[in-house]
């Protein structure tokens, strides 16, 4: 009896002194709740917080059914379901009741059950609840699979215990729901949950409960457990052989982790929160004693740490997974074994050790297992004895094994097959044997990133990247990427842009220049790879100038002969802009699916064709820009001479702007702008005219043009009042002419991310 936390004593003193009994179940509710907060201040051990939180939730709803004329009847019972059947409650997890009935005569006991839960309202308490006779719980468990499960972990909570023992019997799986077909459904649904979060572990803004890897995993891993052994005791598991010690650890002090993570979360949001969102990353991280140090912040070590939990959990979620799967749906399968060497062989799909000693004796075979995989797509996966052997040897990659000739070929050869590069990269990320081969991507294992733009971890990124990397060579992706299509078909050795990509952003968190000390890391992977120097030169330049062509395209004047110039001179020749074409679209993409559109796409098409074509004319050739004036004038004279412009008008307005205006304009928008302002009734007013982008460069936005007298802050205004409209800006270009007057350029995207196109009332807004 914890006295401090309930006094069943001073209690019932304070019912008897109120006319009322709302108060007194107020005030032990509110005194509960600061000796918990206090306690998780001064350190307390989380399982005990969690369940000290369930019994005192227990005390309380046993005073309020005690009240009940209805409370001794045999008939009649109270259980706690779900989470709180396990006894495990956070500050403001839901409490899941079941009023269960012998039979099925509910009016018998309406008023009390009106009078409980009026009661459980009024003291704020946020229960969900449900009646049902024994006879319903059989009905409604066989249909729903998560009611079954609530009621799984039920515990009588006052009442008769032979009620929920009745109840138990008839949902056994001797009358519903065999171990196999709970199994079946418990996994359908967790593969729909993962869904959810992209199948990652990584998002930035993470559900504490529900994300791959979350205590819901570990919940399903009991349940599974319960239906079969008897137990969801994670302890009593070692006993039954179904977990080894290690992986108990690992399990327990996982969830240990994020209970107190959530419960922190929940006291923090003073609501049911279980989405680590920004706005409370820094703040939990303080609260869980994590402080700065010169390399990490504080939120980034606690960010670091949950993830690195998360994925030993989700490692582990595999495996047992998968070891139910094969002690519940194919131990009962005739076996089919195909031998593949020496060392493994395919049981029913699955690849697995021909004997436990394989990795000790040639711990080759630590990598060899996934370019099997790869090289065998028919394979589904690793069995489960052979995940835990894996994972029991993956000590054994240490500086030697790493300089092994065989190990360094079999990586390469990995990424030289036709399938299954990123799906075995990821795999070797989940089995923890990415990290250790490759110790410079073992540190940035769940490294998270502080900008406006990635959403996911680096680790997550960079293998993310290699997923796109790899449709781009899909036949079935090449009308969305026709040009990156064709450039990575004719690719000489794509193996090349997969170790660029892996180490892109390899030097992240390091503090430093990332593309720096990334080439760094990348040509000492090369060198111990055994590349040749023409491959490691590649691989290093596209490192270090991964970040080159985005920028490039989307903060510089393109259209400036110039900038084409200085950009074709980094390139230096065609493969290397090749390469870095296909890398930078794989990058953008991977960093989040929201920023690829149609203006990125035409802006980096645009930058390539014209970088080509410099190329091609020789960089010891620099463009003529008198030439390439004296062509876009008499281009645009010609438009405007059919059109019926005075050739006079026209040259006089030409003389007041300079050699940029002609530079960065094509010779169809000189004519436009040239026939709207010689015809402009008001010369000295301001003129506004939009139409859709005639450009390559810039398919799929708008051109807004605007001649207006020069002004102070002219280009603060305009942009804060295409911001009022809620046009994003994604180009601009600002000439004042010599008679004061300034010819603006924007090219904009609706919210919608779209041109204006063809409306009218939109236009006449703008």
């Amino acid at each position: 009896m914890d006295t401090e936390l309930f006094d069943p004593g001073q209690f019932q003193a304070e019912l008897a002194l109120k006319s009322s009994p709302i108060a007194a179940f107020k005030k032990a509710i509110a005194q509960a709740d600061a000796v918990l907060q206090a306690r998780f201040a001064g350190g307390r051990d989380i399982h005990k917080l969690i369940h000290d939180r369930a019994w005192f939730t227990d005390q309380i709803l046993t005073q309020a059914w005690n009240r009940l004329a209805c409370a001794a009847d045999p008939g009649i019972a109270l259980l706690a379901v779900g989470g709180y059947g396990r006894g495990e409650l956070h500050p403001h997890s839901d409490i899941d009741l079941l009023i269960l009935l012998r039979d099925d005569n509910v009016d018998a006991y309406r008023d009390s059950i009106e009078q409980f839960l009026m009661l459980l309202w009024d003291i704020g308490l946020e229960v969900g609840q449900s009646v049902r006779s024994v006879d319903d719980c059989a009905r409604e468990a066989r249909a729903d699979v998560t009611v079954i499960t609530n009621l799984m972990e039920s515990r009588t909570l006052a009442g008769d215990e032979s009620l929920r023992q009745a109840m138990m019997q008839t949902i056994s799986s001797e009358h519903m729901w065999s171990d196999a077909e709970f199994f079946r459904a418990k996994r359908a649904e967790q593969q729909a949950r993962h869904a959810k979060f992209n199948d990652t572990e990584y998002n930035l803004e993470p559900n504490v409960k529900s994300s791959p890897g979350g205590l819901r995993d570990i919940q399903t891993i009991g349940w599974v457990a319960l239906r079969h052994f008897g137990t969801n005791d994670l302890r009593k598991l070692v006993d039954q052989g179904f977990l080894n010690e290690p992986e108990y650890n690992i399990l327990a002090s996982g969830r240990a982790f994020l209970w107190k993570v959530r419960f922190a979360l929940h006291s923090l949001a003073g609501r049911a929160e279980d989405r680590l969102l920004f706005d409370h990353q820094r703040t939990l991280a303080q609260l869980l004693g994590y402080q700065d140090s010169d390399a990490k912040l504080a939120v980034e070590r606690f960010m670091q740490k949950y993830y690195r939990v998360v994925m030993s959990l989700s490692e582990l979620n595999d495996l047992l997974m998968q070891h139910f799967e094969e002690i519940l749906l194919r131990d009962a399968e005739a076996a089919d074994i195909r031998p593949l060497n020496a060392r493994f062989q395919i049981r029913n799909h699955y690849i697995e050790v021909t004997h436990p000693q394989v990795f000790k004796r040639t711990p080759f075979a630590m990598l060899e297992i996934f370019l099997l995989m790869a090289q065998n797509p028919e394979i589904r996966g690793v069995r489960a004895d052979s995940i835990r052997l894996l994972r029991d040897h993956r000590h054994l990659i240490d500086d030697a094994f790493r300089s092994d000739i065989r190990n360094t070929s079999l990586f390469m050869e990995l990424l030289r097959c036709h399938e299954g590069i990123h799906r075995n990269l990821r795999r070797m990320n989940r089995y923890g044997i990415l990290g250790r081969y490759l110790p410079e991507f073992g540190k940035i294992v769940g490294q998270m990133q502080h900008d406006l733009f990635h959403i996911y971890t680096v680790d997550a990124h960079t293998l993310n990247l290699i997923k796109h990397l790899r449709k781009l060579g899909r036949p079935d992706y090449q009308e969305k990427y026709p040009l990156a299509w064709r450039i990575f078909c004719r690719l000489p050795k794509p193996d090349l842009l997969y170790v660029a990509g892996l180490y892109h952003d390899i030097a992240k968190g390091r503090g430093g220049d990332h593309s720096e000390l990334g080439k760094v890391d990348a040509e000492a992977f090369c060198q111990r790879h055994q590349l040749p120097a023409w491959d490691s030169h590649l691989v290093g330049w596209l490192v270090e100038n991964h970040l080159l062509m985005s920028t490039t395209a989307q903060r510089k004047d393109i259209s400036d002969p110039d900038v084409i110039h200085d950009f074709a001179v980094k390139m230096g020749n065609q493969v290397r802009l090749d390469y870095l074409y296909v890398l930078t679209i794989a990058d953008i993409n991977a960093t989040n699916p929201t920023l690829w559109n149609s203006w990125r796409a035409s802006l980096l098409r645009q930058l390539y064709t014209e970088t080509k074509r410099a190329l091609r004319r020789g960089l010891e050739n620099p463009p003529d820009r008198e030439e390439q004036i004296r062509q876009t004038q008499q281009a645009a004279l010609d438009i405007l001479v059919r059109a019926g412009v005075d050739e006079d008008d026209a040259e006089a307005l030409w003389s007041e702007l300079g050699e940029d205006y002609f530079l960065r304009h094509t010779a169809s928008d000189v004519a436009w702008h040239t026939e709207a302002i010689t015809q402009h009734p008001n010369r000295n007013g301001p003129l506004v005219m939009l139409r859709e982008t005639a450009q390559r460069e810039f398919e799929g936005a708008t051109q807004i043009f605007i001649y207006t007298p020069e002004q102070n802050d002219l280009f603060a205004v305009t942009a804060a009042a295409m911001d009022q409209l809620n046009l994003n800006i994604q180009d601009a270009r600002i000439i004042t002419s010599t008679s004061r007057f300034s010819l603006d350029t924007y090219i904009v995207l609706d919210a919608d991310g779209g041109s204006i196109g063809d409306n009218p009332e939109r236009i006449r807004q703008i």
